[in-house]
């Protein structure tokens, strides 16, 4: 986990794929919380905190990390961070309007993954709202499973199960990454048919060349205009707005 948070450090500000996460999440936040501000916000499996830069527009925001390694790059940028475990929050009950958790889920076993949705739930004040990134369908595992300690990836209906099954009522549900999905299912597929390599992984986190970086950004922003409008039928993450049941 630490070497995918050092690459990932190196690559958030720029890459397409981050630029996306970021835009996809304001758009789908910005339907769902309350316009009372600011809220108290808590972002679980922080990594090196970079999202705690956007999100800190709504509020007080502070991120839960285990890792030193994200701990170490999110601190030495001046973000909120303390060291926790998302199976075991270090925050009191109901204290949260937001609570989010990016690409963190997928990589924790059945019993964490329970305990990791139970604490989010815990953590929120009723009517609060969370929000999940997770890795989407089974055919796109790959090198980056590796690198990430990926354990499983999700359709809109097991994160929808999971979600529900904690006590949350489910507000909106996407996938995301349509417009890119057939290059990545290329890249996997061929990752598996030639067998997975760390190197393989550690490229695929790297930042594009940049007209290539700038298409990929711009089809990434016409797919978040789409969302607008309607959820997306595939893609290669899900993300979903959840509220905690009254």
């Amino acid at each position: 986990m630490d070497r995918l948070l050092a690459a990932t450090a190196s690559a958030e500000d720029r890459h397409f794929w981050f630029l996306g996460l970021r835009r996809f999440a304001q758009d789908m936040l910005s339907r769902a919380l309350p316009s009372t501000r600011p809220l108290r916000i808590v972002d679980c499996g922080a990594g090196t905190g970079r999202n705690l830069d956007w999100l800190q527009q709504y509020g007080w925001a502070m991120g839960v990390e285990l890792s030193p390694t994200g701990l170490a790059v999110g601190r030495r940028h001046g973000r909120r961070m303390v060291q926790g475990n998302v199976a075991a929050l270090p925050c009191p009950s109901a204290a949260f309007d937001l609570a989010t958790s990016f690409d963190v889920i997928y990589s924790l076993d059945d019993a964490t993954e329970r305990s990791a949705f139970a604490e989010m739930h815990r953590v929120l004040k009723p009517g609060g709202i969370t929000l999940v990134n997770a890795a989407a369908l089974d055919i796109l595992t790959g090198s980056h499973s590796a690198l990430a300690n990926e354990r499983r990836r999700y359709t809109t209906g097991r994160l929808r199960t999971k979600l529900t099954a904690a006590g949350f009522e489910i507000v909106r549900m996407s996938y995301t990454n349509m417009t890119t999905l057939p290059i990545t299912l290329a890249v996997r597929m061929s990752q598996r048919l030639l067998g997975h390599r760390d190197e393989a992984a550690e490229t695929e986190m790297e930042v594009p060349a940049a007209p290539l970086n700038a298409l990929l950004a711009g089809a990434l922003r016409l797919e978040a205009a789409a969302m607008r409008v309607a959820a997306l039928p595939v893609g290669s993450s899900v993300m979903c707005v959840a509220r905690k049941r009254d």
